[in-house]
């Protein structure tokens, strides 16, 4: 199985890459590791060495695309493309990063968890109008939102531990309470802000992938206050869901254990 892992920037790209070693390394020796150049970028993979003759190993890449969702788009599509062309198409793709938590919410995410997304929803595309706010969808264009499969996203909550909800991608962070209530307010369902996941899950749609996100919880959604952040908390948390992500994927049933391939 080969998973694309997307990430904004380098320090994410490297806590994915750590989890995902530590989690691939058969009893019989370490992961392979590598980098590999695709257009405009360069891929981190993780490969777990098989343990039976014949198995097939779990393939992870792990990529730092850039900032936003446009550039989350560019990276991921990019890499997708380079996949199929030489023949070996990803079967995954997950954003990954770190993020903003809402917890206003009985049900939010605080600093230090773990969200993974039922829905990847695109939070500011849209209109403003007289009456509000209006997503594209109601202008009768594109989509706002995609939606992962069920089964993976309970078993990647079951193994991580982390929160299921709406995960908004947003262009321009949130910096006020009076947004973050109103993001809340338009979308009820949301635990978490970050900006590249929706870029990420149009590539993945465009090219037929199920697609993912995973975010950690770095600081609260809301007015900017850097000395509260916990970014390197964070990244730990983000390389611990890494490390149990190739168990979820066995218990969702669209990975088999390496172990028990024939």
């Amino acid at each position: 199985m080969r998973v694309l892992v997307v990430t904004a920037v380098a320090a994410e790209r490297d806590a994915v890459t750590r989890g995902t070693a530590g989690a691939t390394a058969p009893a019989g020796g370490p992961a392979r590791t590598a980098e590999l150049a695709v257009p405009g970028f360069v891929l981190r993979r993780t490969v777990s060495a098989a343990t039976a003759a014949g198995a097939v190993p779990l393939v992870v890449d792990a990529l730092a695309a850039g900032v936003g969702p446009a550039a989350a788009a560019a990276g991921t599509a990019t890499a997708l493309t380079a996949a199929a062309v030489s023949g070996g198409p990803y079967d995954l793709v997950v954003s990954a990063g770190i993020g903003g938590g809402f917890t206003g919410a009985t049900a939010g995410a605080p600093v230090g968890s773990l969200v993974v997304s039922d829905a990847i929803v695109a939070a500011d595309l849209g209109a403003e109008t007289p009456e509000g706010f209006l997503p594209v969808t109601e202008l009768g264009f594109g989509t706002v939102e995609h939606r992962p499969p069920e089964a993976l996203v309970a078993a990647v909550a079951r193994a991580t531990g982390a929160r299921r909800g709406e995960v908004l991608t947003v262009s321009t962070v949130t910096g006020s309470a009076a947004r973050a209530r109103a993001l809340a307010k338009l979308r009820p369902g949301a635990l978490a802000e970050a900006m590249e996941g929706f870029g990420v899950a149009e590539a993945a749609a465009a090219h037929g992938v199920p697609v993912l996100e995973i975010r950690a919880v770095s600081n609260p959604v809301g007015p900017r206050d850097r000395a509260a952040w916990r970014i390197g908390d964070a990244l730990a948390a983000l390389a611990d869901a890494f490390a149990a992500l190739p168990g979820a994927l066995v218990a969702a049933g669209v990975f088999p254990p390496v172990t028990d391939l024939p």
